[in-house]
């Protein structure tokens, strides 16, 4: 067997244990390559059936449109269903403050929206595509992680995963994050989307779009960003290596049109995608306090 067929295996073996083990799944949606993929995934999983999961997307409503586009139309393709939790009930509500000043976000804000679809619902397994290769913190997830009763992750209390024998066991009010493709690389990511010949976002692709650079970053120019007399907007030819909120996600200098240079300008980088996410550089642990708090 070719290697992207042992993750692919691997990847269906643990979402057809999740609709095994849980009663009530969900597969997170970020409209980002990791999570279409899980989505072919799931389709491979269980075909011509319906998933037996919903897709839930936590909508910051600084998304880049493109995104949300692409995930309507994937959606509307699939026949599935779709929940979106806004970050802007949660700020109405008074649940969280939205940020203030030049670099602020409402990236962090979405565990909070994240926490209360989950309770809403009654999710008792959530879906991701989160890889060990991205971070150091994702580096310590088991596949199945477990949070507690306050959707936190504890690092220093994971179940052994022995033999691929994954434990769903939870006690009410608990439940469990889930990532079928955490062994994959973004190499191998990018390997399986072409073999399979999946679509994305056209935003993955080089382009040509409106930038600033803040903090050695270039940024799509976008009202959200509070931009000011000192941002100066360039026209460059640029892709997004990972997609998340405009306000947090940087693009990268680009001539990769097709898949085949992406793979090569992957294979020639010496910085991680996620060397691109703004919400990384808070500090040296901000991933793992973001996950202890519930964050995916």
């Amino acid at each position: 067997m070719d290697y992207l067929d042992h993750l692919e295996a691997e990847a269906i073996y643990i979402l057809r244990e999740v609709a095994g083990q849980f009663e009530k799944p969900a597969l997170l949606f970020s409209g980002g390559k990791d999570s279409i993929t899980l989505v072919h995934l799931a389709e491979k999983a269980f075909r011509p059936g319906k998933f037996p999961f919903p897709l839930v997307h936590i909508d910051t409503g600084h998304n880049f449109p493109e995104t949300i586009e692409f995930r309507d139309r994937l959606v509307a393709r699939l026949g599935e269903k779709l929940i979106v939790g806004h970050v802007q009930d949660s700020i109405d509500a008074g649940k969280v403050v939205e940020q203030k000043g030049k670099n602020a976000s409402r990236n962090p804000l979405q565990t909070v929206t994240l926490l209360d679809t989950i309770a809403e619902h009654g999710f008792d397994a959530c879906i991701g595509g989160a890889r060990r290769d991205e971070e150091k913190a994702r580096a310590k997830e088991r596949i199945f992680s477990v949070r507690d009763e306050f959707g936190q992750w504890d690092p220093k209390r994971q179940r052994p995963e022995l033999w691929n024998i994954y434990n769903g066991r939870i006690h009410k009010g608990e439940n469990v994050r889930v990532f079928p493709i955490s062994n994959w690389t973004e190499l191998d990511v990018w390997n399986y989307i072409r073999r399979e010949n999946i679509d994305l976002p056209s935003i993955y692709f080089s382009h040509e779009r409106d930038v600033i650079t803040r903090n050695g970053q270039l940024m799509a120019a976008a009202e959200f960003l509070n931009m000011d007399h000192e941002d100066v907007i360039e026209y460059r030819k640029v892709r997004f290596r990972t997609v998340g909120d405009m306000t947090c996600t940087a693009a990268v200098p680009s001539e990769a049109y097709h898949i085949d240079d992406i793979i090569e300008e992957i294979r020639q980088s010496k910085i991680s995608e996620r060397g691109a996410r703004m919400d990384d550089k808070v500090s040296e642990a901000a991933m793992e306090d973001r996950k202890k708090g519930g964050y995916f």
